[in-house]
């Protein structure tokens, strides 16, 4: 990460102008901000990156770099930062959007998966059930994969309405995936990037930091 952006961490204020002249896959990872509210939240804010137009720009290109030339039909996010990244990359794409949503926010029929949050909360998460065709190749998408509940989750309702996220293993499918800006090594997060085709901004050597929250 660069230095003078982990300087800027320490301002109440962004600098929503200044781009590094070499912009290395992740620099825009340093406008993160982290949890200055206690074991409440999430321990780092990756809305923060959003603010900044070329972060927000080079985040959804390195998500989707992984998957140039795979056949997309629809891109899904979860609710709900999984919205902004996901909307964004559907709008990259020229592909529709579908929300995947807390239970109880939907007025037409739907199909409902419980899980297990990251905070270790259980909730339940419902889509629509007219959106997903057999065989309607879909990229998932969220802010996070830590535990790798909330992913799984959503790979399972996807899944069991007929749509196709690629698994990595035979019979192969054809290729769609996963994508966020982190995916943990947790036991989750390594059972998803196992099976399915996985896209993530981390830098390999920066992922132990990510996975110890750091």
């Amino acid at each position: 990460l660069h230095a003078q952006y982990l300087q800027r961490l320490q301002s109440p204020r962004m600098d929503l102008c200044h781009v590094p002249a070499t912009r290395e896959k992740g620099w825009y990872l340093a406008l993160m901000a982290p949890n200055v509210k206690g074991p409440n939240y999430a321990w780092l804010d990756p809305s923060r990156l959003y603010c900044h137009p070329q972060g927000l720009q080079d985040c959804v290109a390195d998500l989707l770099q992984p998957f140039q030339g795979d056949a997309i039909d629809m891109v899904a996010g979860i609710d709900a930062m999984g919205f902004i990244l996901g909307a964004a990359a559907a709008a990259t794409l020229q592909k529709g959007f579908l929300a995947i949503r807390k239970a109880g926010h939907l007025c037409v029929q739907t199909a409902t998966q419980p899980y297990t949050d990251y905070s270790g909360r259980e909730k339940v998460m419902e889509v629509r059930t007219d959106a997903i065709s057999p065989g309607l190749r879909i990229l998932l998408v969220d802010q996070w994969v830590e535990t790798g509940g909330t992913m799984r989750a959503a790979i399972e309702l996807v899944e069991r309405l007929g749509g196709i996220v690629a698994v990595l293993s035979p019979p192969a499918c054809v290729p769609t995936g996963v994508a966020a800006i982190c995916m943990e090594n947790s036991e989750g997060g390594k059972w998803i990037q196992e099976r399915y085709k996985c896209s993530h901004c981390v830098p390999p050597r920066l992922q132990p930091r990510f996975d110890q929250h750091q």
